[in-house]
């Protein structure tokens, strides 16, 4: 489970989760823009996307629904969904 579950915590290890997962290089998790469109700047593909979703699933212990996907365009947004999904779950 990641280190800290409030917002900036949360955004900062799917920062870490998708630079780790696309082996991204020169970026940190401290200088990733949060509201970076994931898809249309970074190249995202779908398949990137659900393997990212699957690793966030697993460290938080939450469900992300394959039709929810679509909405998962920045890491703010993820993070929100994220921040959600334990606000319900407690």
């Amino acid at each position: 489970m990641p280190e800290s579950n409030d917002k900036k915590g949360i955004i900062q290890h799917v920062a870490e989760v998708i630079i780790g997962e696309l082996k991204l290089e020169d970026i940190t998790a401290d200088t990733f823009n949060p509201d970076m469109d994931l898809v249309d700047e970074l190249g995202i593909d779908s398949m990137d996307l659900a393997t990212i979703a699957l690793v966030l699933q697993d460290e938080y212990k939450i469900v992300i629904d394959e039709d929810d996907y679509p909405k998962l365009k920045t890491i703010r947004l993820i993070a929100d969904y994220i921040d959600e999904k334990l606000t319900a779950k407690s």
